[in-house]
């Protein structure tokens, strides 16, 4: 394989084109159903040319009915590997740490049961805290639904303190989607982040395009609205592209040389949950 491959403006391309089939999805830390507990960054390569970004995002989905913690690992990289299961080919996959039936006997209607004693984590009993105090402690202020209440977001967030080693990702999990020849250089527990996406349009979609009548003059002009909508929204999203800032153009070169010193960030991290507040918010 080439070494060109391992070029830095190949990474860099990999990661703005990455959302191009609307499939392969940028990393996200404020996604609409999710609450960001943790997150991390795994960089991997070889010397034949071959390179690797797996990202991790602990969250708290608001609709994961019976297993609302999960770790989703993410994949970036010229020698990808198919995942399992999937009946189209994505590049991210969710890990569930927590026992469901620990779930559900701890958590109802969002919240702690005021009787709930343990998770049962990758098959460790944690115990569960009702005292607002060891939230503090990790400045997790409690957002109460109900006086008294502990949302299962921020069971989560200190539950990811006290114990972050159970609510990473194995090696076995990182390596399901990447050759086990990849070798990791770094990781990254914090970094300057930006939100970004290249959405398409329901008119861009060849298996939703069929749903409608384009002959018709006010569906037309709906599908032009969308369009335009989308290619706007697009060009300003675009501003915000991976190879825009130094994050992404320092894990480049680190990818690029296998130097870890190129990695000498400026710019403050902002990947902690607190800085990402409409995560799970719809």
């Amino acid at each position: 394989m080439s070494t060109d491959l391992l070029s830095i403006p190949n990474i860099l391309d990999t990661l703005d084109h990455c959302d191009d089939d609307g499939r392969f999805n940028f990393i996200d830390l404020e996604h609409p159903y999710v609450s960001l507990a943790d997150c991390r960054l795994n960089l991997f390569r070889d010397d034949e040319g071959r390179w690797a970004i797996v990202s991790e995002v602990l969250g708290y989905h608001n609709r994961g009915a019976g297993w609302a913690v999960a770790l989703e690992i993410r994949y970036f990289g010229n020698s990808l590997l198919p995942l399992e299961d999937e009946a189209e080919s994505y590049n991210y996959y969710l890990v569930l740490p927590l026992d469901p039936d620990s779930f559900n006997d701890t958590i109802e209607i969002e919240a702690l049961l005021p009787e709930a004693a343990i998770w049962k984590v990758r098959g460790v009993d944690l115990p569960l805290s009702h005292d607002k105090i060891d939230y503090d402690a990790e400045g997790i202020q409690l957002g109460e639904m109900e006086p008294g209440e502990i949302s299962g977001q921020d069971v989560l967030r200190l539950m990811a303190v006290l114990h972050r080693s159970l609510f990473r990702a194995t090696e076995e999990e990182l390596y399901k989607g990447i050759p086990t020849t990849l070798r990791k250089i770094l990781v990254l527990d914090e970094w300057h982040h930006k939100a970004f996406r290249q959405s398409r349009s329901v008119f861009e979609r060849p298996d939703l395009l069929q749903r409608f009548d384009l002959s018709n003059p006010s569906v037309a002009e709906m599908a032009r609205q969308s369009l335009e909508s989308t290619k706007q929204q697009n060009a300003i999203d675009w501003e915000s592209r991976p190879s825009s800032y130094e994050t992404w153009q320092q894990i480049a070169e680190v990818l690029a040389t296998g130097d870890i010193g190129r990695y000498r960030p400026t710019l403050p991290p902002n990947t902690h949950w607190k800085n990402w507040p409409e995560g799970g918010t719809m």
